[in-house]
């Protein structure tokens, strides 16, 4: 899964920015919001919402955007607006498959919104279920390496219930079944590991191999132009990218 790997560095150095650090607070919040909302605002009852605030707190969101956005969830803070999940669906550049999860309050907005930024750069927005089943939903956990070798922490981690590993810097990520990602954390943590991030990722069936340094630049400007949207929470994409490229 080196491709895999080679988009979650890339990533990772291009969310470390001033600029993009708001986007990701506001992310977080959404996902909070949604998580108090549908199981209520104490996080010890409350599976989802502990996972939301935890993965918030990892990215140093301020815990007064946590708590705001908790309020939201459970009407406590009423701004009159409705969040709703929305998948995206179609083509970019290299004929690479784009799943684009967002979170409005508005759905006339995001299509239009996401619909110019792939018409501007080199893809397409298509119609619900034209690229959704080459991706299938998994659960994905982020463990601390610390220095530690990767192939001598993923065969302490095999029995966990890990579908697979990747490694990105200096983690190493896990993947699990969906249904079972707290089954895993937890026989990750078990194992001795300390977990970073828990998550829901979506990982493609089927990958377009992409070794030209040309075309994985358009992509990651497509990329970056439906993340600098406010209701685009993250992109996927089925681009395996070759140890060549740099983001």
């Amino acid at each position: 899964m080196s491709g895999h790997s080679k988009w979650n560095s890339i990533k990772h150095k291009k969310a470390n920015n001033d600029a993009r650090l708001g986007k990701l607070f506001t992310r977080h919040a959404k996902l909070i919001t949604l998580a108090a909302r549908d199981g209520g605002g104490d996080p010890e009852m409350n599976a989802a919402l502990r996972t939301a605030i935890a993965n918030a707190k990892v990215d140093n969101t301020p815990n007064k955007n946590i708590e705001r956005a908790v309020k939201r969830g459970t009407g406590e803070l009423d701004d009159g607006k409705e969040l709703v999940e929305v998948y995206y669906e179609g083509y970019g550049p290299s004929g690479v498959a784009f799943y684009i999860h967002s979170i409005t309050d508005n759905t006339n907005r995001s299509y239009a919104n996401i619909r110019i930024a792939m018409s501007k750069n080199g893809g397409n927005l298509g119609e619900a279920g034209c690229v959704g089943w080459m991706f299938e939903r998994k659960g994905m956990i982020t463990v601390p390496l610390n220095g530690k070798d990767a192939d001598e922490a993923q065969l302490e981690l095999i029995e966990t219930g890990a579908d697979d590993f990747d490694v990105a810097d200096e983690d190493l990520i896990v993947y699990s079944p969906f249904t079972e990602t707290q089954t895993v954390a937890e026989a990750i943590e078990a194992a001795g590991y300390k977990i970073k991030q828990k998550e829901i990722t979506f990982l493609p069936k089927q990958t377009v191999e992409i070794n030209d340094q040309a075309a994985a630049d358009k992509l990651f400007v497509l990329v970056e132009a439906l993340e600098d949207d406010e209701d685009v929470q993250t992109v996927y994409m089925n681009a395996d990218f070759g140890d060549n490229i740099e983001g």
